[in-house]
């Protein structure tokens, strides 16, 4: 018996199950080209070719797949946002992230646990209400809630920041986490059965354009004709629209987070408050993640600074007083891309056949699901912009039709 499973193990017969297919060259023509193999690249590829049958696609990422701010972000989930636009938009994402282990047939480790934001002041209190009310009614699960029930759900928070005392907080049931890198991973191996390319350490060095067309891009590798172009890269989003030509109303800031030693589990919610600038969760390996704000002066950089990280740990220890005695273990920064009023910029450009999945700031990881969804029947269909994502439009600027999420962000204003 043993010869026989030795036998059958070491034949060419013996089925392997690959991930992804090992690098090829790159072809002269793909129907659709995405530049940036992060979450949500790879997502449109996959949605393209599982949903629209379109498979000729290549995604283009000049380092490692999910390498990016997919690998940098905190993984939180949820749709408690201000607007109708913004709180439709997130919480179908948040209902696809909860069937994304089933779809894939691999764990992404989605583990919902609820985000409690602080209010310190009456008119926190007061815009928490309205932002409760908006989330009730387009279909996200938030309500208020007062320091008692705060005090259950959080034993080991303190109440009583120096001049800050929580008055009340909003719960947002969905909030949730996952892990990025099994997120990107899922997206990427079920992209690549169907036949996507997917190409790493391949840096678009310039793109192709012709009478207000994007016909080509050039590449390390070489130049590649195509149908239609995807940028879909994050913190870079703004030098890439320059190369197409494009206007950006985006500023690219440092986003910086830290993580401490393992720690028995204390913490199960998601806590934050923009007051402090801070939220801090427990991962399930008892780490303590926290972070705040964007830094201050735009720049494209990932190192972490030291000023930025005393600021970010006094006020957790504020939170949690018992952290002050926690050690460090890694701290880092991402880079992230604002907008004037904090929302998206998707659809489509002033170049014809370039779509834009740009403008992501600090909320691009919770929109993974919905954004590569909408994004693959914006591109299926030619330039039909969906209706999800028609208020995300980079004309909105010039309209005066921002969407305002900027007192939705978890730690900053």
């Amino acid at each position: 018996m043993p010869f026989a499973l030795l036998k059958y193990g070491l034949s060419a017969d013996y089925p392997v199950e690959v991930d992804l297919p090992p690098p090829c060259e790159l072809k002269p023509r793909y129907d659709v080209v995405i530049i940036g193999g992060g979450g949500h690249g790879l997502a449109i590829a996959y949605y393209l070719a599982k949903y629209h049958g379109i498979t000729n696609v290549a995604v283009l990422e000049k380092a490692y797949l999910g390498g990016g701010n997919t690998a940098r972000n905190t993984a939180v989930i949820r749709s408690n946002y201000l607007t109708s636009e913004g709180v439709r938009f997130y919480a179908e994402s948040v209902r696809m992230f909860q069937n994304l282990s089933n779809e894939f047939d691999f764990n992404i480790m989605y583990s919902e646990r609820g985000q409690l934001t602080l209010a310190h002041t009456d008119a926190t209190v007061r815009a928490f209400r309205q932002r409760a009310e908006v989330n009730k009614h387009f279909g996200g699960r938030t309500e208020m809630i007062d320091r008692q029930q705060i005090r259950e759900l959080v034993p080991n928070l303190n109440l009583d920041p120096g001049h800050l005392p929580v008055l009340a907080g909003l719960w947002h049931i969905d909030g949730a986490t996952a892990r990025h890198d099994a997120v990107a991973w899922g997206y990427a191996k079920q992209a690549a059965k169907r036949g996507v390319e997917i190409h790493q350490l391949t840096e678009v060095q310039d793109l192709l354009i012709r009478n207000g067309r994007i016909e080509a891009v050039k590449t390390n590798r070489g130049t590649v004709q195509c149908g239609c172009v995807v940028q879909a890269v994050a913190g870079a989003s703004s030098l890439l629209m320059a190369k197409a030509g494009i206007r950006a109303p985006i500023h690219t800031y440092p986003l910086q987070a830290m993580v401490t030693q393992p720690f028995k589990p204390f913490l199960d919610p998601l806590v934050s408050s923009s007051a402090l600038h801070c939220y801090v969760q427990q991962t399930s390996r008892g780490e303590i993640v926290f972070g705040g704000g964007s830094d201050p002066y735009p720049l494209y950089n990932t190192r972490s600074t030291l000023d930025l990280k005393e600021s970010l740990l006094a006020h957790a220890i504020e939170m949690f007083p018992f952290m002050a005695n926690a050690k460090l273990m890694r701290q880092w920064a991402g880079m992230t891309d604002m907008t004037p009023d904090y929302s998206p910029i998707m659809g489509l450009s002033p170049v014809d056949n370039y779509y834009l999945d740009a403008g992501w700031g600090t909320w691009g990881f919770k929109a993974t699901p919905i954004c590569g969804k909408t994004m693959a029947e914006l591109v299926a269909s030619g330039g039909k912009v969906p209706e999800l994502i028609a208020p995300f439009a980079l004309e909105r600027f010039s309209r005066f039709q921002q969407v305002n999420e900027m007192g939705a962000t978890a730690a900053s204003h």
